[in-house]
């Protein structure tokens, strides 16, 4: 089991959070507190960078979710980028990969065009 960690930064379309080592049911607390404590503007998108994710389970898909939730009840948006494999496709088993914008890197979802999505 690897710890969580959260490193939170800001890019121009708004917060960037990079997430490490484990997103489970021990951990997704950590990252609903840390997005919690996010100031997500109208008009702003939250990327979660999931490029050092190495484990996610069903809270922590929850915990995804409930950062998405987060973002719109702001009025802003959601992007996952670097998602790993094995998160994909439990992503689009689920269907979640029609919810959250996928992208390949933190660049791709924090460029202009990408951020009006």
């Amino acid at each position: 089991m690897s710890p969580l960690t959260i490193t939170t930064r800001d890019a121009a379309t708004g917060p960037v959070l990079e997430i490490t080592g484990d997103l489970d049911h021990h951990t997704a607390p950590e990252l609903r507190k840390a997005v919690d404590g996010l100031a997500v503007a109208a008009g702003q998108l939250l990327v979660l960078d999931l490029a050092d994710l190495e484990f996610c389970d069903s809270s922590g898909i929850s915990a995804l979710l409930a950062a998405r939730s987060v973002a719109v009840e702001h009025g802003g948006g959601i992007a996952l980028a670097a998602v790993p494999a094995n998160t994909v496709r439990i992503l689009h088993i689920v269907g979640l990969d029609q919810v959250f914008a996928l992208h390949p890197d933190v660049a791709t979802a924090t460029a202009r065009d990408s951020a009006a999505h």
